[in-house]
This record gives structure tokens, sequence and C-alpha cells, in this order.
């Protein structure tokens, strides 16, 4: 076989090459992760024919300080799950005014420095891992301590803006999670969703890993 006909079968070959059979998606944050979206999001994608894993690493009550530590002691055995896909949000636990109370500037360094650790991870195939963020959803007004009245404006006038800075700044997917609440407060009494809030946010980051070709794959 000459030369030529040898380079159009190898090329042929990975450009109809399968695509995946399945997903593996981690998901990373505190309690809105730990008890929440994952299993919907799951629950989701199999309902679409979407063979998918979902990795739900949340820790209740990290803020991102916490997150950070965690991650760093952590980061191989999460790594060697090889996720095609990071959904990470956090935040919320920033706002609280006890202990966990972060500012605005140890939050973007803290976010910063999480993303850079999560840019290692590679998938199955040894490409990146696709890493999405979130936006955090709004702190009602009179929600009981450790949050307060100022957390609800900390989340619009600084927690949220960083995170749409950092995902500008680092090139990642965007998932506005706070938009969701503001079309249904109902779904959110006080700083947890009820089931219906976290099925809203599962449907929001599973329409954007669509968007990211996330596809059916067959019978699960």
């Amino acid at each position: 076989m000459k030369a030529g006909s040898i380079l159009l079968v190898f090329v042929l070959f990975f450009s109809c090459s399968s695509p995946p059979t399945s997903y593996i998606i981690l998901c990373a944050g505190d309690s809105l992760t730990e008890v929440g979206y994952p299993r919907f999001l799951e629950q989701s994608l199999k309902g679409e024919g979407i063979r998918a894993k979902v990795l739900n690493q949340g820790r209740s009550g990290f803020n991102s300080k916490e997150y950070l530590a965690f991650l760093e002691k952590n980061k191989k055995t999460l790594a060697e799950k090889f996720p095609d896909f990071i959904c990470l949000q956090l935040g919320t636990n920033d706002v609280r005014t006890d202990h966990d109370h972060t500012s605005a500037d140890e939050f973007y360094a803290n976010m910063k420095e999480i993303i850079r650790l999560f840019r290692d991870f590679k998938t199955r195939t040894g490409k990146n891992s696709c890493i999405l963020v979130a936006t955090i959803p709004p702190i009602p007004d009179n929600t009981s301590f450790p949050f307060a009245n100022l957390s609800g404006k900390r989340v619009t006038q600084e927690i949220n803006p960083l995170i749409q800075k950092i995902a500008l700044e680092e090139k990642l997917i965007l998932v506005n999670n706070f938009s969701v609440f503001l079309d249904n407060p109902h779904f959110l009494p006080e700083v947890h969703p009820t089931d219906q809030g976290y099925e809203a946010m599962a449907k929001n980051w599973h329409n954007t890993l669509k968007k990211k070709g996330v596809r059916p794959t067959g019978k699960t």
C-alpha cells in the first residue's frame, strides 16, 4: 500500500472513531453539592440515555479555603478518577458571618488555586478535564445564623462577580446557578434549596454539559 493510502486510512480511522461510551463527572463544592444536585444530575443524564458516573466530592460546611486544603490533600486520589468534566461551585460558606467568613481577596485567591490544581486532571484518553464553574444561589433575606442579610449582598456584589471574572480569566465555562432561583424563589426557602431547587440546578448543569458535547451513549 502506498504511503498516501496509508495516511488516508489513518485519518479516516480516527475521524470516524466512536464517541465516548460513558462520561465521568466530578462535582466539587460545599453542602449544596454534597447533599444536593449531583444525584439529580445523574438521574437527568440517565433519563436522556447518557451513561455517566457522577462523583460527588462536595464537602458540607466548607468554604473555599477549606476546600482548597481538602483538594491539596486528596488531589492524587481524585485525579485518578480521570473525570471528563469537573463541576465546581463554591462560595456560599464564604459569606457566612462566623469564623468561615472569607474576604473577597481571599476567595479570589483560593478559587484561582483550586482551578490551578484541577487543571492537572486528565481524562481517560489523556486530555485535560473540562472545568465548569458556577455562580452560587442567592441568600434569602432573614436566613438564620451564621448567615445574615449582609451575606446576600456579598453574593451579588462580591462573590458572583468574582466567579464571573475568574471564569473569563481562566477561560472556563460559566454556569449561572444564581438565575435559577431568581426565576423560582420558592425553590430556596433558606440557604439550602428544596429538592425542586436541587433538581433545577442539576438541569442547569445538564444543559451546559450538553452544549459541551455530552450526548446519549446508548443503554445504561
